[in-house]
Formats: C-alpha cells, structure tokens, sequence
C-alpha cells in the first residue's frame, strides 16, 4: 500500500469519525478541521472562526463548463481558508467585483469561536446551519462581501456563504447541451451549485460543530428566487431544513426547458457558434459570453427534473419541500431600480415620461388601468410612482399571494422590512428618498463591504432581527424570550411583521397599502394578452451595467 493510499485512508477515518475528531483538532488549533476532502486550516477572533474559500467542488472549466457540478480531487496538505478565493465571472456592478475566472467554486463557514469545554461537548451539542444564497439577478454577485458577524456571536449559528456560476455560464440552456446529458436537461447550473454546496455541508459540516440535520437555506433577490427554486426543486429533498425567502418572490412563474433553449440557440449564433455544438460553446472565451449574456433572459427553467414545473405551480400543488418557511418584502423594494434605471442613468423621470414608463412595464393594454390606479397627482414625482407600483405589482403583492397558497401547507412567517430612513447601501445618493428599499434589510443581518451605519434605534432592529432569523435556524419559529411576538401567517387574519425601528410589531395593512386586490384582478387578465410588470431582462441588464462602488 502507498504512503498516499495511507494517508488518504487515514483522512476518511478522520472524517468519519465526526464532530470528537474535529473537536480534539480543535483544540490543539481551533482553525484547522478536516474536510472529507482534506484538511483546511482558518483564522479566528477571539468570538468567530473563520474558514474562507473552501472548493466544494471542482473548477466548472474546459469540458465541465455547462455541465452538473464534479467532485473537487482530494488534498493531503492543509489548504489555506484564511481568505476569499474567486468569486464567478461578472461584468462590474453595484452587487459586484468584475471576474473572469470560472475556477470560482468556493464557500466560506463562520462558526463560534467556543472555549475549550464547549468544543469538548461538540458531539451533544452541534449548532444550527445557515446557508446564504447571495442575490444579483443571477448575473453578478459574491458571497464575499456579506460578513455574517452577529448571526454567529447572538445568534450562536454556523454560516455558510457559497459562490455559484452566474449569468450564461450557470443558466444557459441549449439544445446541443442538453443532448449530452443523461437526464436530457440544460441550464439551471446555478441552482445545481448550490445543491452541491448544500450536499458539502451535509457530509462535513459536523467537523465544524454544526447540525447536519438543521440546515436553513436564506438568500435575497435572485438568492431569494434560488431558495425558492430549492423549495420547488425534488433534488433538494433532505438537504434544508428550513427556508428565508427575501425579496425573492419576483419570478415564479419559469420559462420551459424549450424555451429556454430557443434563446440559447440565439446566444450560440450571437457569440459566433454557427455551428451550435457544445464544442464550439465551450471554445469561447469568458469575456465573449459575458458581453453577449444581456441578450438573453437569465433564469431557472423547467427541465422536468431539476425543476419538474414552474414554482407559482410546485406551490399551487404542494409538490415542494415541506419545510418551515419566513418570507418577506422591502416597503419601497422597486425605488432601488428606479434609482438605477433613471436618476442615475441620465436623470429622473419626468412627467411627461410617466405614462411611457408605466407603458414600457406592463404594456399598452394595462397601462390605461395601471396609470388611473397610481395618478401622478398622488405622488411626489413621478419616480415615486414608479418606485411604488413597481414595488407593489413585482414584490410585495407576489410575495402575499405565495404566502396565502404556502402557509395552507406549511409553518409560514411573513414580514415587511419597514425602515423608510434605512442607510443606502449600494447607490449613490439620488432626487428621492430610498425608504426600505431593495436590499436595505441586509445591512441590518450582515456586516457589509459596502458602506452604511446604523444609529442607536436601527441596531435594536437589527438585534431583534438577527435573533428571529437565528432562532428561526434553531426551530423553524422565530420567537424566542426578548424579541416582540410574531405570529403564524393566517391569511384570514393577513398579519405581516412589521420589521421597523426599534422594535417590530404587527401589521395589518399590508394588502391595502399595496394595492393587491388591483393587481391580482390584473394578474387574472394575463390569458387575454394583458401581461404583468416582470421585464427580468431589463433588470440583469440595469444591475450587470452599472459599475461596483467598491
């Protein structure tokens, strides 16, 4: 027998025996663990270990581009986890660092920093997992910047932050790819990555000191959508036990695999695949398939196995994942895109642009009824009404809706993020206030790489919030001792939390405030040719073209 064959027994041994090895490791250096993979070796604070850009499987490139993620090979010397690694090719963005690099599978873990007694007593007690999914419409973003500090020191939680490939590379589908594979499937990468991701935690993450059997998926925007895509999706039966959807219920209704592939025929002719073969897909380079990824709508699809039927579908049904659920939306979620779209892309609407704006959403026919429903007499200027039925038709009247047809089935918790004086986190300053925009609640789970203090009464939030999200991990029930009561989601009662400064309470105008009869009585309309506001198109575009203010 060899000494690498020795040595790679030996490591399996040392997987297989758990959380005591890992704990013995740990204490005679807390930053090294075993992975079934290898060893890794991380840093900590005096309150968080840190184990940064771990492979969770191997690099996506050459002949594994467009194709289900592969184990990563094994390794015999620790690998250095004390800094992020790659994160998946993107152009520059407001959600993002421009990269090129397709060797981009990596995930962090932040687990407490415990004292030696504790770890000793790792076998009895193991702590709950979060997985973030982070969100970016599925074209740019990384798990890099969201530092989850406060989750792991209040709320005594392991987080893992993973990457997964973006844009074409992880969502393309194509009629040549989906011939090579055995299930007769394409796109939808992105959402095997992070299933991936999820199988990883499940086989190692008791080498940290975490619960296998109690894993929380949460991600925001297209994160939010991904979890949601999870809820929805058979292959990720058994690999969550609890889901946070925020600001993800934007998209659930899902293109079908041949539609799909009718767009990524275009693409192959776009960036000069004639030919359309995957051969010729995979000869060309990261930058080509970036500058032409505009051209086509980048989103899960329904490939019958992956995903068998459209999310608004899966749920309708109850062919889902089964688990406890916390869902919410942002007060003034589509003034973030506004901002992008208009004030910082030439200037702010005008009047006279209003009804050309409200027409480019939801078309000629439902423009009438939209722009006699939201007057521009009603608002301070017209990128207020835009940011307000924005807000209403794609966020939060689509999340109410999924909350009334899920909380039948499952243990659901719905919120409002509230804070109208919120810190801006990602944009500049613009002609209107940001209110609870999209993303805003981030600031106030995570420490951030971009900017955006809070004061004294926006950290009392903050605290209330992570405990709920925290104490959601632990049971799949948010309250706990301290923190205001939430109740159950009974759309009899249609009680949202209102997640506001500093303490959180009921509320009960959710419905009324953002004017869901209207829009679902529009929805409704949609089989005779009148179409909801959804231009997912436009909105990659508008994130993917804007630059980092890193």
């Amino acid at each position: 027998m060899t000494a690498n064959r020795v040595v790679l027994l030996l490591l399996s041994g040392l997987v297989a025996t758990g959380s005591a090895v890992a704990g013995s490791a740990a204490t005679a250096n807390q930053a090294i663990v075993m992975t079934e993979r290898g060893p890794i070796k991380g840093a900590a604070t005096p309150t968080v270990r840190k184990f940064l850009g771990i492979p969770y499987a191997a690099p996506p490139v050459a002949d594994l581009r467009w194709r289900p993620p592969q184990a990563h090979t094994r390794w015999l010397t620790p690998i250095d986890a004390t800094k992020f690694r790659n994160h998946c090719p993107q152009g520059a963005s407001v959600f993002g660092m421009a990269s090129v690099s397709e060797d981009c599978l990596f995930l962090n873990v932040f687990t407490p920093n415990e004292e030696p007694a504790e770890r000793e007593n790792s076998i009895s007690h193991r702590h709950p997992v979060m997985v973030w999914i982070h969100g970016g419409a599925l074209v740019v973003g990384e798990s890099d910047d969201y530092r989850p500090t406060k989750l792991v020191e209040l709320g005594g939680v392991i987080v893992v932050t993973i990457n997964y490939r973006l844009g074409a590379l992880g969502f393309l589908a194509h009629p040549a790819l989906s011939a090579e594979s055995s299930d007769h499937i394409s796109g939808n990468y992105g959402i095997m990555d992070q299933q991936f991701a999820l199988e990883w935690v499940r086989r190692n993450i008791v080498a940290f000191r975490g619960d296998p059997d109690n894993v929380t998926i949460f991600g925001e925007s297209a994160g939010g959508l991904s979890v949601f895509s999870n809820f929805a999706s058979p292959t990720a039966a058994g690999l969550f036990d609890r889901a946070i959807v925020e600001s993800g219920a934007y998209s659930l209704a899902l293109p079908a695999l041949a539609d799909a592939e009718s767009q990524g025929a275009a693409f192959a002719a776009a960036i000069g695949c004639s030919s359309q073969s995957a051969s010729c897909l995979r000869s060309k380079s990261v930058r080509k398939i970036l500058a032409k990824q505009g051209d086509i709508d980048i989103s899960p699809n329904v490939d019958g196995k992956v995903l068998p039927q459209s999310l608004d579908t899966a749920f309708a049904t109850g062919q889902f994942n089964h688990v406890p659920l916390m869902q919410g939306t942002n007060h003034d979620e589509w003034r973030f895109f506004v901002a992008l779209d208009f004030d910082l892309s030439g200037g702010p609407i005008t009047a006279e642009e209003y009804p050309l704006v409200v027409e480019s959403m939801v078309g000629p026919d439902a423009a009438p009824l939209v722009l006699a429903q939201y007057p521009l007499s009603n608002y301070a200027s017209p990128d207020l009404a835009v940011g307000t039925l924005g807000t209403d038709s794609i966020f939060s009247c689509p999340a109410r809706a999924a909350d009334q047809v899920l909380s039948a089935q499952v243990p659901t918790f719905a919120y409002e993020f509230n804070d109208i004086n919120a810190p801006e986190v990602f944009l500049a300053p613009v002609s209107f206030p940001y209110g609870a925009t999209h993303a805003s609640e981030l600031r106030y789970l995570f420490k951030l790489t971009w900017r955006g203090q809070l004061d004294a009464q926006q950290q009392e939030l903050s605290t209330n919030m992570v405990r709920y999200w925290a104490q959601f991990a632990n049971s799949g029930d948010p309250n706990s001792l301290g923190t205001p009561l939430w109740p159950l989601y009974d759309p009899a009662v249609d009680e949202f939390q209102s997640l506001v400064p500093p303490s959180p309470m009921g509320e009960f105008e959710f419905a009324t405030d953002h004017q869901c009869d209207f829009w679902a009585k529009l929805f409704a309309a949609a089989s005779s040719g009148v179409l909801p506001p959804r231009n997912k198109r436009t909105w990659g575009q508008t994130i993917s073209s804007h630059p980092n203010p890193h």
